[in-house]
């Protein structure tokens, strides 16, 4: 599975505003450029899972709420990716999207 960084980015960015600490706050704490720390929430640039870890214990969060978004056990488990993915869907696309999850779920 490959990673999405910019859903990465996205997640490290509202990890970082929940804790109120600004870029130069956090670019501060990890001895890097705030340019850095504004590509990697933009995600257009890779971060090593060392600076991922690094970047997790300062804003005091899980390196799994970051690449999953939520624990599998959480009740809104991809809610808000599934949210954004339909988003844009023309209303058959949905129904379509719909009724498979039915399927599948019917099926187990």
């Amino acid at each position: 599975m490959a990673l999405n960084y910019s859903i990465i980015g996205v997640r490290l960015k509202q990890a970082r505003l929940n804790r109120k600490i600004t870029q130069e706050q956090l670019a501060e704490k990890l001895d890097v450029s705030v340019t850095y720390i504004s590509r990697i929430e933009r995600g257009s640039t890779n971060i090593n899972l060392k600076r991922l870890s690094e970047i997790c214990d300062i804003l005091s969060i899980t390196e799994g709420e970051i690449l999953n978004g939520t624990s599998k056990t959480s009740p809104i488990y991809l809610s808000k990716e599934f949210n954004d993915l339909l988003k844009n869907c023309p209303p058959e696309k949905i129904d379509l999207v719909y009724k498979m999850a039915e399927l599948i779920i019917k099926h187990e």
